[in-house]
């Protein structure tokens, strides 16, 4: 099975071994990998609409995993047992959709090792829920695909974390840009974060000349987005 370079860098978040529960599973292809690389005993690939599902049965007995992979229609995780999985992916959800697929069935998710998310918006409101429900960002990835950047995390019950560095939210710009990325001093995310800013002054250079409170506010905010980029970047100088 060949994903695309988002969903490859997105299964590759996967601890092996772990059972996974894959919500949005569209063609099922991604679990279709997770089985074919053996990295997930047993998958578990759901979606909400009956034409994705029909689409992932086919695929699934195409490919020999039908043993390996359940198939079911479920909103969210609305059919999901508790421990009946040790990872949820959702990936290529808007970030409120995200939070309120894993909000709905906060029981299932407590007793869950890790959750492997990309979120497709509002990157920085997902890693806030993680911190408020008591999960730790232990990897982050960023890439760019067809002109599109992509932004993909594990995150793993604060319990289960042995590992001696921190990996707490503390900053503004860590929940915006992933504390682990800037620290690593990601290639793609300085990429991102020149465009951004580059974006931001052109847009507030149009601003300066208006005097409506609209504009002040519009400008009010770009400062701020400016300010959160030069923070950002102020990580790969050191």
């Amino acid at each position: 099975m060949q994903l695309s370079k988002r969903l490859q860098a997105v299964a590759s978040l996967v601890t092996p071994g772990n059972r996974v529960a894959d919500v949005g599973c569209d063609h099922a292809y991604t679990a279709i990998y997770l089985t074919e690389k053996h990295i997930s005993p047993h998958v578990i690939a759901m979606d909400v609409n009956q034409g994705p599902i029909d689409r992932a049965k086919i695929n699934i007995i195409k490919y020999g995993f039908g043993d390996r992979i359940d198939v079911r229609k479920s909103d969210g995780l609305e059919k999901l047992n508790e421990h009946e999985a040790d990872t949820i992916l959702i990936a290529g959800m808007g970030g409120a959709l995200t939070i309120q697929i894993l909000s709905k069935r906060m029981e299932v998710v407590r007793n869950i090792r890790e959750l492997v998310l990309q979120p497709q918006s509002e990157i920085h409101l997902v890693r806030q829920m993680l911190c408020e429900i008591g999960f730790l960002i232990t990897s982050e990835n960023m890439l760019l695909e067809d002109g599109k950047y992509y932004v993909m995390m594990r995150a793993q019950a604060k319990e289960l974390v042995t590992d001696e560095k921190t990996y707490e939210l503390t900053e503004e710009e860590h929940f915006y840009f992933g504390r682990l990325l800037l620290e690593q001093r990601h290639p793609v995310l300085m990429e991102y974060l020149v465009r951004e800013q580059s974006i931001c002054e052109n847009i507030m250079r149009e601003f300066l000349s208006e005097t409506t409170e609209k504009s002040r506010l519009r400008q009010q905010e770009l400062k701020e987005k400016i300010d959160r980029i030069v923070k950002g970047r102020g990580y790969y100088n050191n």
